[in-house]
């Protein structure tokens, strides 16, 4: 396996320099840096080279996480919105193949987060998403992209919030780039078993991200890590491993993700660094020991 860390650990906003973090990431031990996509449309052909370069610098490669505004919803009955997220989503890909970028997850089937004061429509925003990521994931085959859809819990999402959902939705898709996206956030949430969860997925699972119940670095609460490392063994899982913490209140970041309190508990960057690098240190040995 090969483990990784999200940049926003660190950040506020989710436009962010990513060179600063990639050169962080692989000081402290990781294999590859997580980015949102938020920006990455807007860079110039040069600013992608650089970033590119600045992996390739490091000796770590990138991985990429979007949540879709509203606008760029695959699920939407709007052929407009529609239409704006296949253009959104085709030239996000392309931009990815640019930075030598080969797995993009998140709820990247819908939108994120869900704005539930309005009408839901799942049996018609499923067959509408299974069309339109079909599509998407064909252009995602040809830029050499695994388009990895995470299975959320349910006050974020209402698609995909099981792995038996996410596993029924992958097949109904039908293609090799169309993958699941397990977050053992989302599934202390919603599944009976996280063992059972992970399982489940055999074959089919393209991208995992890590954390905590309350969103710290994955050692650091109660989440059934031996139970998780041992399920990822059982279904020969060798993929991506890229923890996800939240711990810092203000900007886009801390109020899209609810932190409303100092899950850090005071710490300075000294000691956020210190905690992801022994994090990743613990993720090592518990997935790949039984």
């Amino acid at each position: 396996m090969k483990y990784g860390i999200y940049y926003a650990y660190w950040e506020q906003e989710w436009a962010s320099d990513y060179i600063p973090y990639i050169e962080k990431a692989a000081k402290l031990g990781f294999d590859f840096l997580e980015i949102a996509c938020t920006p990455i449309n807007g860079y110039s052909d040069q600013q992608l080279k650089d970033i590119r370069q600045a992996a390739k610098d490091n000796s770590i490669f990138l991985t990429a996480g979007h949540g879709p505004a509203p606008s760029q919803n695959l699920a939407s009955s709007d052929p407009a919105v529609v239409k704006n997220a296949k253009e959104f989503f085709t030239t996000l890909l392309k931009n990815l193949e640019k930075l030598d970028i080969h797995t993009i997850g998140g709820g990247i089937y819908s939108y994120w987060p869900v704005d539930y004061s309005k009408p839901i429509d799942k049996a018609g925003d499923w067959e509408r998403s299974v069309k339109n990521v079909r599509e998407m994931g064909r252009v995602a085959a040809d830029c050499g992209v695994d388009y990895c859809l995470e299975v959320l819990n349910r006050f974020e999402g209402y698609l995909l919030n099981t792995a038996e959902e996410g596993v029924e939705f992958v097949k109904q898709v039908g293609l090799p780039s169309v993958k699941v996206m397990l977050d053992t956030f989302h599934m202390n949430i919603e599944e009976d078993s996280m063992g059972d969860a992970i399982r489940s997925t055999k074959g089919l699972l393209g991208h995992f991200h890590t954390g905590e119940c309350n969103r710290r670095v994955p050692g650091k609460g109660r989440m059934p890590w031996r139970e998780i490392g041992n399920a990822l063994q059982d279904i020969g899982y060798e993929g991506l491993v890229c923890m996800e913490p939240f711990v810092r209140m203000g900007g886009t970041v801390g109020s899209d993700i609810k932190v409303w309190r100092d899950i850090s508990r005071g710490a300075g960057v000294e000691q956020l660094d210190r905690d992801a690098a022994e994090s990743v240190a613990f993720e090592r040995y518990i997935f790949e020991n039984r």
